[in-house]
C-alpha cells in the first residue's frame, strides 16, 4: 500500500522537501497558503495541490508541517480547518517549523488527545540542505511517533535523532542557533581586525581555518563576507525570531545567555540597516559601518 504524506507550507525549506518524498514514491498532498505556490510545486513533482488544509490530510499517513511561527503553528493544527480536526486518528504528525517548545508540547497533547502522534522536528542546513535533502532534524516526542515518522524523513534528512519527550526538538534547535550566532559574531570581529590591519583575508582564512579557529560558518561564509554579499540563506529577520524564541526559553529554565542577546541586539542594528533579507552572515556589514 502506497503511503500518504500531507505537508503544509511550500516555503524555501517546505517546497524542496515536499519534493524529495514526492520523488521517493510517497503519494504527497500539499496545501500552503498561498495557492499558486501550491499549483506551481504540482507542476514540478508528481503530487496532488489543495484547495483546504482537510483535503490535504483527511486521508494522511503522515502530516509534515513547515511554517513561519507559533501563531501560524496553531492557525494550521487547531483552526477550524485545522490538521488535528481533520487527520485521520491513525496519523502522525511532524511539525519542522522551529518555533518554542511551549507550542510543541501544547500540540502534542492536542494531538495525543486526538489518538494522533505529534513529532517536534526542526531542522538545521539552510535552503541547500533542504533542496539537497542533507537537513539534520532534532525531534522530539515519544518513541513509538519518531519510529513511524523517521522513514519519512530520512528522505530529506543526513542527521536524524530523537532528543527526548515533546518539546526536545525545538530546545536542541535553540542551542544549535545560540551556538550558531556566536560564532557569526566572533567571525564578523576576526575578519573585520583582518581587514583593518590590512592583511589578505582569503590568505588569513585558508591558514587559520586549518586550526582551532576552524569552523562551518569560516569555510563557507568568510569569503562571500569579505565580498560583503550577504544572499547566501537563512535571512536575518529568521534569525532574530529563533533568538527571541531562545531567550524567551531561557528566561523559563533560567540560563544566562548575556552574549545571544547582545547578537540579538547586533542583528537589529543589521535590520535598521534595511538587512532583514540578508543572511546572517552580515553581522560584519554592521561593523564596517560602526
Amino acid at each position: 500500500m502506497t503511503t500518504t504524506a500531507a505537508f503544509i507550507g511550500l516555503g524555501v525549506m517546505g517546497y524542496p522537501m515536499a519534493g524529495h518524498l514526492a520523488k521517493a514514491g510517497i503519494s504527497v498532498q500539499v496545501w500552503n497558503r498561498s495557492a499558486e505556490k501550491a499549483e506551481k510545486w504540482a507542476s514540478e513533482y508528481p503530487g496532488k495541490a489543495c484547495q483546504t488544509i482537510s483535503e490535504a490530510v483527511q486521508n494522511a499517513d503522515f502530516v509534515m508541517t513547515c511554517v513561519g511561527a507559533d501563531k501560524d503553528l496553531l492557525a494550521v493544527y487547531e483552526g477550524p480547518d485545522g490538521i488535528i480536526e481533520n487527520a485521520p486518528e491513525s496519523a502522525t504528525l511532524v511539525d519542522h517549523t522551529t518555533a518554542s517548545a511551549g507550542i510543541a508540547e501544547h500540540l502534542f497533547a492536542a494531538a495525543s488527545k486526538a489518538g494522533q502522534g505529534f513529532i517536534d522536528a526542526p531542522v538545521s542546513g539552510g535552503q541547500q540542505g533542504a533542496e539537497n535533502g542533507q537537513l539534520t532534524i532534532m525531534c522530539g516526542g515519544d518513541q513509538a511517533a519518531y519510529d513511524k515518522a523517521a522513514p519519512i524523513m530520512s528522505h530529506y534528512a543526513r542527521a536524524l535523532n530523537l532528543m527526548g519527550p515533546s518539546g526536545s526538538g525545538q530546545k536542541t534547535k535553540m542551542v544549535n542557533q545560540i551556538a550558531i550566532a556566536g560564532l557569526v559574531q566572533g567571525l564578523s570581529e576576526a575578519l573585520h581586525f583582518a581587514e583593518q590591519a590590512n592583511l589578505d583575508i582569503l590568505k588569513v582564512v585558508e591558514v587559520i581555518s586549518k586550526g582551532a579557529a576552524q569552523s562551518w560558518q569560516m569555510e563557507n561564509r568568510s569569503a562571500t563576507m569579505a565580498e560583503g554579499k550577504f544572499d547566501y540563506g537563512f535571512a536575518v529577520d529568521w534569525m532574530r525570531k529563533d533568538l527571541g524564541i531562545c531567550l524567551q526559553e531561557a528566561s523559563r529554565n533560567g540560563a544566562t545567555l548575556p552574549v545571544t542577546a547582545l547578537v540579538d541586539q547586533f542583528y537589529g542594528d543589521v535590520q535598521k540597516m534595511g538587512g532583514n533579507r540578508w543572511d546572517t552572515s552580515s553581522l560584519i556589514q554592521r561593523l564596517r559601518k560602526t
